[in-house]
Parts: C-alpha cells; sequence; structure tokens
C-alpha cells in the first residue's frame, strides 16, 4: 500500500509526540510492506509566527491532496492576547469544517497495567474501561449564530445551539455502525427535557437506529451520563452525542483511564479520510523536556491506520505493542508510580518500535 499522510506537528509538545508516531508508522511501513509519504506543514501557533494565520491556504491545500492527517496539539501562552479568529485554535476548527470531519472518535480505554491510576474506587477500576465517544463535530453550539446583544442586566453575549436532521442522521450511522463491531449498543446523550435542539436529536437518533436492529439503542440525560461516568463506566459501550456536551464528557472518561495522555482521536467524514490527533493540549510548561507520554499520538496513528487504511492487523500490533511496554511497567510522568520504571518521550517511543517484534 502506498499513501499519503500530511503532518502537522502543532505546538509545544506536539512536535516531539508527532515525531515519534512518525517513527511508528515509518516502523510499520517496513514491516507490513507498505510506503507512507509524509508531507509537513504548518497550523496553529507555529503558522501563526510563520505567516499572520493560524491555517495558510497551502496547508488546507496540503490536507485535502493527502489520504489522512496526523496533528499535534496547537495553542499556548504567547498567542492568548490574539483576537479569537486568530487564536491557534482556530486552525483545529478550520481543518474540520474545511475537511468536512464531522464525527470524533474517542475510544478510553484503561489498561490493565495502568488501573492504579484510575481514580475511581479499585473495586471499579479492576474490571477495566473501554468507552468509544462519538462526538458530533461541525454543528451545534460551536458552529451557531453567536454575538453580542442589548440585554436586561447590560450587554449580552449569545451562542446558538442548532442541528439538523441530516447532521444528527449521519453521526448516529456512524455510532452504530461502530457499535457493531463492539458490544451493539449505543448510549444516545442529549437534554431533550428542556433543550429543543435536544428533543430534535433524540427524534432522530430513534429514528435513524431502527435501520440497526441488531443494536440496542438507550438515551441518558447528559447531567446523568455525566454521574454514570463516574459510578459505573462499564455500563457503556458506545456514547453518541453532541458537540458540546461530547467535548465534555470525552475529557471527563479521559481521566479514568489513568491520565489524558494516554487517548487518542479520528475525526472522520464521509470517505475514508481522517484526521488523527491526541486528545491532550500542548503542555508548554513541558514542551522540549523530553516528558511529554508519546502514547496518545503513536495510538492515534493505530487509528489510522484502521479507519483510514483498512490495516487492521497493523493497527493491532501498534495496539499490542503499547500494551506490551505498558505491562513491562515502564512510564512517562503522567503515569508514573511507585515501583514503575521511568522512562522520557524517545524512550517511550523507542519501546514501542522494539514491541512491534
Amino acid at each position: 500500500m502506498k499513501a499519503i499522510i500530511t503532518a502537522i506537528s502543532g505546538d509545544g509538545i506536539g512536535p516531539e509526540l508527532i515525531e515519534q508516531a512518525l517513527l511508528v508508522l515509518d516502523e510499520v511501513g517496513r514491516k507490513y510492506d507498505h510506503e507512507f509519504i509524509i508531507h509537513r506543514v504548518p497550523a496553529g501557533g507555529q503558522a501563526l509566527d510563520a505567516s499572520g494565520v493560524p491555517l495558510p491556504d497551502e496547508t488546507l491545500l496540503t490536507c485535502r491532496q493527502s489520504n489522512a492527517v496526523i496533528l499535534g496539539a496547537v495553542g499556548g501562552p504567547q498567542w492568548d492576547h490574539l483576537s479569537a479568529d486568530l487564536r491557534p485554535e482556530q486552525a483545529l476548527l478550520g481543518l474540520r469544517r474545511e475537511l468536512g470531519l464531522y464525527a470524533n472518535i474517542r475510544p478510553a480505554v484503561l489498561h490493565p497495567a495502568l488501573s492504579h491510576a484510575c481514580p475511581l474506587r479499585p473495586e471499579i477500576a479492576v474490571n477495566g474501561i473501554d468507552i468509544c465517544i462519538v462526538r458530533e463535530l461541525t454543528g451545534g453550539i460551536y458552529f451557531g449564530e453567536q454575538g453580542t446583544k442589548p440585554g436586561r442586566m447590560g450587554p449580552a453575549a449569545y451562542d446558538t445551539e442548532i442541528y439538523s436532521e441530516g447532521e444528527v442522521e449521519r453521526i448516529t450511522r456512524i455510532a452504530c455502525e461502530i457499535a457493531r463491531k463492539r458490544d451493539r449498543m449505543v448510549t444516545s446523550v442529549d437534554k431533550a427535557n428542556i433543550l429543543h435542539s435536544s428533543m430534535l436529536w433524540r427524534k432522530i437518533v430513534s429514528q435513524t437506529a431502527q435501520a440497526y436492529p441488531d443494536v440496542k439503542l438507550e438515551h441518558m440525560l447528559v447531567d446523568n451520563a455525566a454521574m454514570q461516568l463516574i459510578r459505573f463506566p462499564q455500563q457503556f459501550d458506545v456514547l453518541l452525542t453532541t458537540n458540546i456536551f461530547g467535548d465534555i464528557l470525552s475529557d471527563e472518561a479521559s481521566m479514568l483511564t489513568g491520565s489524558i495522555g494516554m487517548l487518542p482521536s479520528a475525526s472522520l467524514g464521509d470517505k475514508k479520510f481522517g484526521m488523527y490527533e491526541p486528545v491532550h493540549g500542548s503542555a508548554p510548561d513541558i514542551a522540549g523536556k523530553d516528558q511529554a507520554n508519546p502514547l496518545a499520538a503513536i495510538l492515534s496513528a493505530a487509528m489510522m491506520l484502521r479507519l483510514s487504511f483498512d490495516c487492521e492487523k497493523e493497527a493491532a500490533a501498534v495496539e499490542n505493542a503499547v500494551t506490551q511496554v505498558l505491562a513491562r511497567k515502564f512510564r512517562t510522568p503522567d503515569i508514573m508510580s511507585q515501583g514503575m520504571k521511568p522512562v522520557g518521550t524517545k524512550a517511550m517511543g523507542e519501546l514501542v518500535l522494539r514491541a512491534l517484534y
């Protein structure tokens, strides 16, 4: 197989982590006789410093001409003074919108070797956690009408939560398709007892799920879902939800896995094309110190192999390598505990490479 991958290193710890993911992809290519052609382009703060915009036209064009994109976290305090339309995070929103990436897939898996790092009670954590959160990514309150207007108590600001039937239908289909490959259960999370947008969401999810009689569907209000994730996370298989609820619940779920540094994600559209990125932020305080955890970036590369390239055995090999390294007690600072073996970013990446064989 021959594939073109656009690599956006990002800011802060992004470059050092994306480098480890690319090294893993290179090794997978050698082992399984694939050719991955890497095109490196800037976005976020890196692009702002070079060209004055967070998402240059050349970057977007390169992404469109590739088979997949791997992205490091963007942003940092040195750009906090900029107006909202020039912040590095606009690159992320722009890529999602311009590339038609409306479905965010975030697995939250608690590896057995990290059960001690889970903040839940040991009797809950010992049973393991394996949840897949499917978040609608290009609609809802982040993309609705927004602005300011006079209010009853002075100037007011507003953001609009809005969804169309088509947007809800297509994300529901993706959730159901993913559930078919797991435990065949979808929990749709909304606020249908109050929000009109959630009433439509629940209606269309229910109608669309009828085409998947082998998948069990249940509905849950978002406040209850937030509570249940802490009380009994094993009850969930696939969580389907809106942009803003998914943003919050996926970060909550990430902490159940022991560290946000362990979580990969994929943003998908209608075809095999996808953008893959670790969930964590740019962590500028540890950038360049060889302390950041590269496993989320490496696991994002595994998701790329599976979802964009249909390389199931290659993806499984990368995931198994990560599991082996953790089982051998190697830890970066974010997941370090007594009795474990401390390693840095590069050493952790090298250990994963060796475990591929």
